[in-house]
């Protein structure tokens, strides 16, 4: 085994970030409650009684402090559908529910606006917005999505996406010869490869997730590398089968190898079709694209 692969090994097993494997984070449990219910001003009562404190939930921040804690707490409630479109968020009663300080709840809901969950105006105040506005682009949305009632829909449309840029990435990158970018990739499989033979799932994940990125840059397309983000989170939100990458097994091992064979031979056509089948690896996947045709 490399020394990298020594190294991320050693890291992923001493991790002690707060954050867990993936699909393994410390989550709001979603009610989906029915439709009539989710008019007029929010009834925090109505959800997890253990959500009154904001710090009790760390273990979904990422490390951002309580401000990152209460996005994360109103974002799930809002992609979930507890906290319904046009609902009025009141910053004095978020601040008593969550027991944070106006500056946070103030910190919180602008990061919100950003990704286009809620709006603030004048006279009228903060509210949620329609789905039709949200970014759903944002690696937080995805995750949130991924994990609350549309998560079968969500992880359906994350797998579209990655047919549409990965396929595309594998062909592009085989015409931009880049040794350094190529050992890289080979030394990702390996550290998969050893992973997989220690049944040590979170370094074969963070091991995948940088072999798609990496493929990825190597396209040298700066579109498709701005859209890198989405196949990141996809990787993240394990739990369905989205694709071969998320259950290791022999075969999407082969396949991730295969794309390393086509990139150093300048392959193009080799690199997107093992690609294709490595993203048809489960027969669940094949319901969602067509299986891939070989060229």
């Amino acid at each position: 085994m490399s020394t990298l692969a020594h190294t991320m090994m050693t890291a992923a097993r001493s991790s002690d970030s707060g954050l867990a494997g993936p699909g393994g984070l410390d989550r709001y449990p979603y009610a989906e409650a029915p439709a009539a219910s989710r008019v007029g001003a929010p009834v925090w009562e109505s959800a997890d009684p253990e959500l009154g404190r904001v710090g009790r939930r760390a273990a979904g921040s990422r490390g951002r402090g309580l401000h990152g804690q209460l996005v994360q707490q109103l974002g799930q409630m809002i992609v979930s559908g507890d906290l319904g479109a046009d609902r009025p968020l009141v910053p004095e009663e978020i601040g008593q529910r969550f027991e944070v300080s106006r500056t946070v709840v103030r910190e919180s809901l602008r990061v919100l606006e950003a990704k286009g969950l809620v709006s603030a105006r004048p006279n009228v105040g903060t509210r949620v917005r329609p789905v039709s506005d949200w970014n759903l682009l944002d690696p937080d949305i995805i995750e949130w999505r991924a994990f609350g009632p549309q998560r079968d829909d969500q992880r359906r449309e994350l797998s579209e996406l990655r047919w549409t840029i990965e396929p595309l990435a594998a062909r592009l990158a085989a015409g931009h010869g880049r040794p350094d970018i190529q050992q890289r990739l080979s030394d990702m499989v390996e550290i998969m490869a050893h992973a997989m033979g220690q049944g040590d799932g979170l370094t074969y994940s963070r091991a995948d997730a940088e072999f798609h990125s990496l493929l990825i840059q190597v396209a040298s397309n700066r579109m498709l590398e701005h859209l890198s983000g989405i196949v990141s989170s996809a990787l993240q939100v394990s739990g369905g089968p989205i694709a071969g990458c998320e259950r290791p097994t022999d075969a999407s091992l082969s396949h991730h190898g295969r794309i390393v064979d086509a990139l150093a031979a300048g392959d193009g056509t080799a690199a997107e079709t093992a690609m294709r089948q490595l993203l048809a690896v489960h027969p669940e996947v094949e319901r969602v694209v067509p299986a891939p045709r070989e060229h």
